[in-house]
C-alpha cells in the first residue's frame, strides 16, 4: 500500500484516479481549495485544504506521501470571461508558469520519491501557440519546469493529455451529461457537428497512465499521451451509437450549444497525432469507446430514459 497525495483531486479526472487508486488499496489523501461535497463520492477521503498556487502548502504538509500526482493545472474554466486579456495572460503565468514547478520543488524537498503530472498536448503538438496564447505557453512552462525538478530521488514523469472523456459515477462533467442528453434526444439544438477535430483519451486510460508512470516510464520525460483522433462529427456520434440511435449529423460552421462552451486554443482546427508510451506506461488508447457508452448509460439511468 502507498502513501498518494492527488493535487487537483476534487475534480473529475483527480477524483476519478483517487477512487481508482483506493479501490486496488492505496492510501489516498486529496489536495483542494473547497472540500468535496457531502454527497460525493469523495466526501470520505482525507482532505488537504488550500491553494498550491498561493503558498498554502509547505514541506510539513508534503511529507510522508510515497507519490504525488497533480491534476490542477489552471485553464480557461478558472478565469471570468470578462478578465482583460493582459490579466489572463499574467494568471496563466503566475498558476501555470511559476506556481506549479515550484509546488514540485517542494515535493522533492518534502521527500516525496516519484510523481506523475498531467498536462495538456497542445505544447507538443501545436508548439507555434506558444507565440500568441498563453495559456499555451504557460503549460509549455509549467511542463518543463515540472521535469527539470526530476533528479536522483525524485521520479518525475508528465503526462500531456488530449481531451478527456468519462469520469465516476457522480463525478460527471456537464459537459459530458449534456452530450449523454443530447444523444438520448433531450437536446435537439445540440445535434450537428463543427468543423475540425481532436485526439480524445478516456479518463480510464490517464488513470492508467498515470500507474505506468508511478511505477516507471522514463525518469524527466513528457510522455504525449492520448487516444483516438477523431473529427469532432465522429466523436458526438459514439455518443449517438452508445444511444442506440443512428443520425447523420449536420456540418455547421458556428458555435456548438455543448462543445463550443470550452474555449479550444485550435478551434476550427483538426490535430492528430500517435499517441507515445502506451506500452512503457500501460494504458489502453483504444478506450474510449466504453467510456463514452459509461457516460450514455449514466445519464439513462438519472434520467430514468
Amino acid at each position: 500500500m502507498a502513501k498518494l497525495l492527488i493535487v487537483g483531486g476534487t475534480g473529475s479526472i483527480g477524483g476519478y484516479i483517487a477512487l481508482q487508486l483506493r479501490e486496488r488499496g492505496d492510501e489516498v489523501t486529496l489536495a483542494a481549495r473547497r472540500a468535496p461535497a457531502s454527497n460525493s463520492p469523495l466526501a470520505t477521503f482525507p482532505l488537504l485544504r488550500g491553494d498550491f498556487s498561493t503558498g498554502d502548502f509547505g514541506s510539513s504538509d508534503l511529507r510522508g506521501f510515497d507519490a504525488l500526482i497533480f491534476a490542477a493545472a489552471n485553464d480557461v474554466r478558472q478565469l471570468r470571461p470578462d478578465l482583460p486579456g493582459a490579466e489572463v495572460d499574467a494568471h496563466f503565468d503566475r498558476i501555470n508558469a511559476k506556481a506549479v514547478p515550484e509546488f514540485f520543488r517542494k515535493a522533492r524537498l518534502a521527500g516525496i520519491g516519484r510523481a506523475a503530472y498531467i498536462g495538456s498536448f497542445y505544447p507538443q503538438v501545436r508548439p507555434d501557440l506558444c507565440a500568441h496564447d498563453s495559456y499555451v505557453r504557460s503549460r509549455r512552462d509549467a511542463e518543463l519546469g515540472v521535469r527539470a525538478e526530476a533528479g536522483p530521488d525524485f521520479h518525475v514523469v508528465s503526462l500531456n493529455a488530449p481531451i478527456i472523456v468519462g469520469g465516476a459515477r457522480g463525478l460527471m462533467r456537464p459537459k459530458h451529461r449534456q452530450l449523454g442528453l443530447m444523444a438520448l434526444g433531450r437536446m435537439p439544438e445540440a445535434e450537428f457537428a463543427i468543423p475540425g477535430g481532436s485526439n480524445f483519451m478516456s479518463v480510464e486510460a490517464l488513470y492508467q497512465a498515470v500507474l505506468g508512470a508511478l511505477g516507471g516510464g522514463e525518469k524527466g520525460r513528457g510522455y504525449l499521451v492520448g487516444g483516438q483522433n477523431l473529427s469532432f462529427r465522429d466523436y458526438l456520434q459514439l455518443y449517438f451509437r452508445a444511444a442506440g440511435r443512428e443520425v447523420a449529423l449536420p456540418l455547421r460552421s458556428t458555435a456548438h450549444p455543448i462543445l463550443g462552451d470550452v474555449k479550444n486554443p485550435a478551434e476550427g482546427d483538426t490535430i492528430s497525432y500517435a499517441p507515445e508510451g502506451v506500452d512503457v506506461l500501460g494504458y489502453d488508447p483504444d478506450d474510449l469507446p466504453r467510456a463514452v457508452a459509461d457516460i450514455v448509460a449514466q445519464v439513462r439511468e438519472e434520467e430514468g430514459a
